[in-house]
């Protein structure tokens, strides 16, 4: 078992390193890490459906999918995420209670009476404080899972409050449930990093064959190439996104506009704009310039900074334009 030694805090790192250990790696791997403030998004979820965007972009989160399935989650620095990587056999290649067992073993030394609940959860007192989820790739298994050890619950909410009657779509929904950090149970206090110190240790003494490593500048090489390729990408983040129908209703200044759209790969293939604005010219004309772009807030900001904003909607600008289509 490798036990890989990892300080860095960017996301897109972070889970490009996964990807890289799982298909370039041979060994039984395991890893503990942070993120900077972030939210992460399942495989099949349509991240738009899945975030509070205004709050994204007021803070300057990022936002990155990964490779397992599952609901959306918020990191940061207060939250710790083991992965394990191992070479496993067709039956026993989904296995989310052997993955969290060394987990709960911890937590029972340390006086915290967890436990395994559900499909994938790991609770104290009925409060939810560890998420997982897994990857299979060829016969290697990836297991990840949140640790909430002193996260910042304020940004977990706000994050990740959306509204649900925006998007109709067949993407995985994330299930909220009643949170608590690991730090509130503890029966002396310590930091997330001495909680790290000690999880690592445990899985040394789990495994006998374990050796401490750290990556090589080859490694990050190769690692920089995926952010850079894939999950440093719109494409990955948004544009995976199943397809989606989108409605917002808003009411301004200049009367109601109510926006419905077909969303594909991130591309908006349709769009129909209904209200009760006043306007000069065809609605028709300022749809179609929406044609073939992606539902992304910097494209369709610089598509509104070309256009005549009063000659279709009277009274209405650009802010309210732009909240209206995300």
């Amino acid at each position: 078992m490798l036990i890989i030694h990892r300080n860095n805090t960017n996301p897109y790192i972070n889970l490009a390193t996964e990807e890289y250990v799982l298909k370039y790696f041979q060994d039984d791997c395991f890893m503990l890490w942070r993120n900077e403030p972030c939210v992460i998004v399942g495989k099949h979820q349509n991240t738009l459906a899945e975030i509070n965007l205004e709050y994204i972009r007021e803070n300057e989160i990022p936002v990155v999918r990964r490779l397992s399935g599952g609901g959306a989650v918020f990191h940061d620095l207060g939250n710790l995420n083991f992965t394990f990587i191992q070479n496993g056999h067709d039956d026993n290649l989904i296995d989310f209670r052997k993955y969290t067992l060394p987990i709960l073993d911890l937590l029972q030394k340390l006086g915290i009476e967890a436990k395994f609940e559900g499909r994938n959860d790991l609770t104290i007192d009925g409060k939810k404080f560890s998420g997982n989820a897994e990857h299979v790739w060829k016969k290697r298994v990836l297991h990840h899972g949140t640790l909430l050890f002193s996260a910042e619950m304020k940004d977990l909410t706000q994050a990740l409050k959306v509204d649900p009657l925006k998007f109709t779509d067949k993407a995985v929904k994330s299930v909220r449930s009643r949170v608590t950090n690991i730090r509130e149970h503890l029966k002396q206090p310590m930091t997330v990093l001495e909680f790290a110190d000690m999880l690592e240790k445990h899985i040394i003494e789990m495994y006998p064959d374990a050796n401490l490593i750290s990556l090589n500048n080859n490694d990050h090489e190769k690692i920089d190439k995926l952010v850079k390729e894939k999950y440093g990408t719109w494409n990955w983040n948004f544009g995976y996104s199943p397809r989606y129908n989108f409605r917002k209703v808003l009411k301004t200044n200049g009367g109601t506009l109510d926006i419905n759209m077909e969303v594909k790969d991130g591309i908006i293939e349709q769009i129909k704009i209904f209200g009760d604005y006043f306007n000069l010219k065809d609605t028709e004309e300022f749809e179609k310039k929406f044609i073939g772009k992606r539902h992304d807030t910097t494209e369709i900001s610089t598509i509104l900074d070309s256009i005549e904003l009063d000659s279709y909607f009277k009274n209405v600008n650009k802010e309210e334009l732009l909240s209206v289509v995300f």
